[in-house]
């Protein structure tokens, strides 16, 4: 009789425990951040074409890089300020207040110029 009552304590701590990590999955993948449901590391690999910009004040930004940080700044302008300060864009060596310089070296007339990131102000 101890053997069951063990068993009938289990099954409903193992249902409660994956009911507690499914719920917190689904929480993970649902939840929206500042790049809105698109994952930080994903807006990151999208601007890609940016990196030699990002990286050296003085390289000439990309047409496809101007086009992708236009639309970003469009879609989501918190989104660039997250992708240019996360532990990705340090590992990947770009200089955060380099590459906040990149949609004024794109002439993008609607950028946030003015606009704290971080510790750097968007120009």
């Amino acid at each position: 009789m101890a053997r069951t009552s063990r068993v009938a304590m289990f099954v409903p701590l193992s249902i409660l425990m994956a009911l507690a990590i499914s719920n917190g999955l689904f929480w993970e993948v649902s939840a929206a951040g500042e790049c809105g449901r698109t994952p930080v590391r994903s807006a990151a690999a999208s601007l890609s074409p940016c990196l030699g910009a990002a990286r050296d004040a003085r390289a000439k930004v990309p047409p496809a890089c101007c086009a992708k940080v236009n639309a970003l700044i469009r879609t989501a302008p918190r989104c660039l300020c997250a992708v240019l300060l996360s532990p990705m864009a340090k590992q990947a060596g770009i200089m955060p207040g380099t590459a906040i310089s990149i949609p004024k070296r794109c002439n993008i007339r609607n950028r946030p110029a003015g606009k704290k990131c971080g510790r750097y102000t968007v120009p």
